[in-house]
């Protein structure tokens, strides 16, 4: 070191880091969108804030009403929760996937003619998901040219628009007021399978290539956040995709977790009392799971509940600044009604609504208030009653907890093991516990480097452990009032 004669200073590192926010309900759906109104591209992974950036991405088609249901449903699964997560709970981020591939998952359209306005010069063809590449125009006496004689454009709700072009003399290139025959393909979100929503990993020229559910591994590589819960409404109540949805909530590259959300199908399940037989008979038990039994419907819309409960966990989570610490249930549903997918209305009681959460099952109560979310328990209930994995909000608590500790601690991995590393590391979470206690998020919190959990070949090898005790609130399930008659109250009657 060079002489010195001065007064001057250095720095160390902080003993207690800044620690990582992590958002709880960011969801991961997985399903199909009509991406013929956007790029076509199926199995790719984007992150939307709000309606508008999902609408780019995805498109967005309305529900059609069912003749036999009398109830408008949702074609493509993807807009339905765009919909609901946006519009109807105003919620967002969110990180989707469509597995709806155009050159796969395609019929040839009904439409087999077209007649443009005289005045106009445009007709809409009464269809959705026109694959715009495969339209083909003909007039009487020869085939017309896309970008030379007409151009082609979608509507709001997704209708095939076509405006013919004019000449050099003024005059629409296209015929007008005669029928002009039409033909394309559309997509069919009715042949994507469960198999394409679960996915799998390939390799392609050396390059791996992941498809569905597989695609979540890329969320935290890609945009640098960890899912809070998995969805894939219209398809999770597939006891398949239902239990791969669980595996992979609970292990997320590894170290991450979350929760997912799923249904029983209500084609299947027409009555409360059937719903635990078709539960245990698929195996939905994971402490990762929350199952949800029937559907709802909004002004006749047609809603699987897990839609519409990951958009009511966000909003919950969003008014306790981001913390997962209380329960979705007893909070309003955006519904007007319970129903099964036929249109026949289910109205609960209190005791069908309390025995399907006795079989950890979430449904609907129109009781006090409103029609309402009811239910704290997850899928694993009653074979599971430790409260870390039967209660939902102390499920999401501790995926919480774990995310937020790995993303914090991350940048101190492979920093020298000495006592200055253990105790940036327990002083920091310890603060952020102590600030989750005291604003009672948590009852209590500490951490540990307990003596007898990290072995001298352990700490050799360079491995250390910290032990992390929390304790959540419970929801208050149960609220009894006793009340007794006091009859020594009746001398008051002889008072003067």
């Amino acid at each position: 070191m060079a002489y010195m004669h001065r007064v001057h200073s250095s720095e160390v590192a902080s003993s207690v880091l800044p620690v990582v926010a992590v958002p709880s309900a960011i969801p991961f759906i997985v399903g199909t969108a009509p991406v013929n109104m956007t790029d076509g591209h199926a199995n790719k992974v984007k992150y939307v804030q709000n309606y508008s950036e999902a609408f780019a991405a995805f498109g967005y088609v309305p529900p059609k009403e069912d003749a036999s249901s009398r109830l408008k449903k949702y074609e493509y699964s993807i807009s339905e929760f765009m919909f609901s997560q946006f519009q109807l709970f105003g919620v967002g981020p969110a990180v989707i996937v469509n597995v709806l591939d155009p050159a796969k998952h395609k019929t040839q359209a009904a439409t087999t003619t077209v007649t443009l306005d005289t005045k106009t010069a445009s007709a809409t063809v009464p269809e959705t998901g026109i694959l715009l590449d495969s339209v083909v125009l003909s007039g009487t006496d020869n085939s017309l040219t896309v970008d030379e004689d007409y151009l082609l454009a979608f509507d709001d709700i997704g209708q095939l628009v076509i405006t013919s072009l004019k000449n050099q003399d003024g005059d629409f290139r296209c015929p007008t007021g005669t029928a002009i025959t039409f033909s394309a393909d559309k997509c069919d979100p009715s042949q994507v399978t469960a198999d394409d929503i679960i996915g799998g990993v390939s390799m392609v020229n050396d390059v791996e290539i992941k498809k569905g559910l597989e695609l979540i591994e890329d969320v935290f590589p890609l945009f640098g956040i960890v899912p809070g819960i998995l969805i894939a409404p219209g398809f999770a109540n597939n006891s398949t995709v239902a239990n791969v949805m669980a595996a992979k909530s609970s292990s997320i590259n590894e170290v991450f977790k979350a929760i997912s959300v799923c249904d029983i199908p209500t084609e299947a399940v027409k009555s409360y009392s059937e719903a635990s037989n078709w539960k245990n008979e698929n195996n939905i038990v994971n402490p990762a799971q929350i199952l949800c039994w029937p559907m709802l419907q909004q002004d006749s819309v047609l809603y699987h509940m897990s839609t519409q409960l990951v958009g009511l966990m966000g909003q919950v989570d969003e008014n306790n600044g981001g913390i997962p610490y209380e329960s979705p249930s007893n909070k309003t549903f955006s519904t007007t009604g319970m129903t099964l997918a036929d249109g026949t209305e289910i109205p609960l009681s209190l005791p069908n609504a309390e025995y399907l959460n006795g079989q950890g099952i979430v449904t609907g109560l129109n009781f006090i208030g409103g029609l309402r979310a009811f239910g704290n328990r997850t899928a694993c209930y009653p074979a599971n009653t430790d409260p870390k994995d039967a209660f939902i909000p102390i499920r999401r608590m501790f995926c919480y907890i774990t995310n937020t500790v790995v993303q914090t601690c991350w940048q101190r991995l492979d920093k020298p093991l000495n006592r200055r590393q253990i105790q940036t590391i327990t002083n920091t979470i310890q603060v952020w516990l102590n600030g989750l206690v005291a604003r009672e998020y948590l009852i209590a919190g500490r951490i540990e480097f307990r003596e007898d959990e990290n072995t001298i070949s352990g700490l050799s090898d360079g491995i250390s452990k910290f032990h992390v005790t929390i304790t959540p609130p419970s929801p208050n399930r149960e609220i009894e009032f006793i009340l007794e008659y006091d009859a020594s109250a009746l001398s008051a009657l002889f008072s003067a």
